[in-house]
């Protein structure tokens, strides 16, 4: 379904009768139409019975099994959410209509700081194709079952997403956002494509069952007798997860990721914060289950510093306290270790550095690599458990995720007399639950989720990561989520306040000092005698979406089964195959 939509739309782009006649929001709702399509025949598969074992299909190249359809199915269905967020047709007409008082500002810089955050609306019809080839990416990498796919799927998702970053050329910090997402994304690309290549020059083979096999029949090694074929396909290993981990700015290589969010207008944001995590993070699951806690891969992270760089590290460990600290890591197989130290960083740097940010998407950059952190310490943990908890997480941080951005947009919407001019600052959230109640309840409901704070949907999520945590030793690290927990909740908790303040009531707070945000108010307001009646409303979609996704934050407690459940029977077809 997602190959004849992309035909399809590719020819109506191509043919000038087609083009002309079909506007730029019938192609986001017959591309959102065809993903709620695409999700309902992938619903249908998951009556076959031999899809409990898995399916292969394509001589291996892909390996279809219910965890692979059902998070199909959810990435089909988000992505529909999201473009039905699109900016408004009225938002459009306001600015192909817009006057030319712009033009009598007092100076040119002026001109620049007004326009610098506008967005092009007349790519909306290339966001809906791209939107496909991503998603197109991201679902045969939720099935890949070789090395071959998964780094085909992994670029075909990935170069939709370079263009969606620089969609709007006109656009400066759009352009340059784009350029270093595509930089370092190949880079990652690069580090993936090394590890594919050292394992198939160690090992010959390119399958994931094949590679699974060579786990299941190889002897123990220890720590000085580690074959050649054996450590190759171990760094072969630690090289894909080191890629992957780049992909979803897990800490330490998250640096990328709040000068990206920031500079992408914020409709395209709130598809790289989701859809690419959700799929790469499926498809760790698949390869931390299989092979991730073998002891013979490499052994311990200290015997395979120790073979790989000629030098003895032989630190104490922590024998019998059960604590699974900094030093008892080195004790751990190395892809366990690698994921732990990662989540213990993403946790740290994601929760600290959020503090001193005053800019909206880059606060959500460093909240979003903080929920990293427990994704990948429920990951390394690769109990049932753990992945129960694991999906649970990807869940609920999507439907909380989605519906911030949903709201963002939707103050943006609100706010945009003359054109559409993203919300950059947290400034700009000032006194906004006087104009629009609702919506900033709305809003303080999901960072209250976010923060963990009971009885929303996040405290339960983050309280399930911590009790498998708990409950297999990981003291330490846990102690650590906690804290940072209460401190990402300060942040969270600052928007709320900016939220309830008076707009009318200048102060001396450090986010009101925004030279350009100033500015760009100024251009707007300038010759807009008529703003009210310019003033655009929400869809009816729109707002179903943002009561919808709030109502179930808000009272999944009531219900829990329903999720929990679902996360439970999907771990339970993981474990049992």
């Amino acid at each position: 379904m997602l190959f004849i939509t992309i035909i399809s739309l590719i020819v109506a782009k191509a043919l000038p009768v087609l083009n002309t006649q079909i506007t730029s929001s019938q192609f986001s709702r017959i591309t959102t139409i065809s993903l709620i399509f695409s999700g309902l025949i992938t619903l249908n598969c998951l009556n076959l019975e031999s899809i409990g074992s898995g399916i292969g299909i394509y001589s291996g190249l892909f390996h279809i099994t219910q965890i692979s359809q059902i998070f199909e199915i959810f990435i089909f269905i988000i992505g529909g959410f999201i473009l039905m967020g699109w900016y408004q047709p009225s938002l459009s007409n306001n600015i192909n209509s817009s006057n030319k008082n712009y033009y009598y500002l007092e100076n040119n810089m002026q001109v620049i700081a007004a326009n610098r955050g506008k967005i092009n609306l007349k790519n909306q019809s290339d966001y809906s194709l791209i939107i496909l080839f991503s998603i197109l990416g991201s679902s045969l990498l939720i099935s890949s079952f070789d090395l071959i796919s998964i780094y085909l799927s992994i670029e075909l998702q990935s170069f939709g997403l370079y263009v969606l970053s620089t969609l709007y050329k006109d656009s400066e910090s759009s352009t340059s956002s784009g350029l270093k997402y595509f930089l370092l994304g190949g880079l990652s690309s690069c580090i993936i494509l090394l590890g594919i290549g050292i394992i198939y020059s160690y090992t010959g083979i390119t399958n994931l069952e094949s590679l699974y096999i060579l786990n299941t029949v190889s002897s123990p090694i220890t720590e000085g007798n580690i074959s050649p074929v054996l450590e190759g396909l171990n760094l072969g290993l630690i090289l894909l997860f080191v890629g992957f981990l780049f992909k979803i700015a897990a800490a330490p290589l998250h640096n990328w990721s709040p000068d990206v969010y920031d500079g992408t207008p914020t409709i395209v944001t709130s598809w790289l914060t989701i859809i690419p995590k959700i799929s790469i993070l499926i498809l760790l699951l698949e390869l931390q289950i299989q092979i991730g806690t073998v002891d013979f891969i490499g052994g311990t992270l200290r015997a395979f510093i120790n073979s790989n760089t000629g030098y003895l590290l032989d630190l104490p460990a922590i024998a019998g306290s059960g604590l699974v600290g900094p030093l008892q890591i080195l004790e751990l197989p190395v892809i366990k270790s690698l994921l732990l130290i990662s989540s213990l960083l993403s946790l740290i740097i994601g929760s600290l550095l959020g503090l001193a940010q005053n800019r909206i998407k880059r606060l959500l950059a460093y909240s979003t690599i903080s929920h990293i952190g427990f994704i990948l310490l429920a990951l390394a943990i690769n109990t049932e458990a753990a992945t129960a908890s694991f999906l649970f997480y990807i869940i609920q941080y999507t439907f909380t995720n989605l519906n911030i951005f949903l709201i963002i947009l939707a103050f943006t919407y609100l706010k945009s007399t003359r054109g559409v001019t993203d919300i950059r600052y947290l400034s700009e959230f000032k006194g906004l639950f006087f104009s629009n109640p609702f919506l900033s309840l709305s809003l303080a409901i999901s960072l209250f989720s976010m923060a963990g704070i009971p009885p929303l949907i996040g405290f339960f999520s983050k309280q399930f990561v911590l009790y498998s945590a708990l409950q297999n030793g990981y003291y330490f690290i846990s102690i650590i989520a906690i804290i940072v927990s209460v401190i990402s909740a300060s942040y969270y908790i600052k928007i709320v306040k900016l939220l309830v303040e008076d707009s009318n009531n200048s102060g001396s707070d450090i986010l009101l000092e925004s030279s350009i945000a100033t500015q760009s108010n100024k251009g707007a307001q300038l010759g807009s005698t008529s703003s009210r009646e310019n003033r655009v409303e929400l869809s009816n979609v729109h707002s179903y979406l943002i009561s919808t996704l709030t109502l179930t934050i808000l009272f999944f407690f009531i219900k829990p089964s329903i999720i929990l459940n679902s996360s439970n029977l999907l771990t339970l077809s993981l474990f049992s195959i």
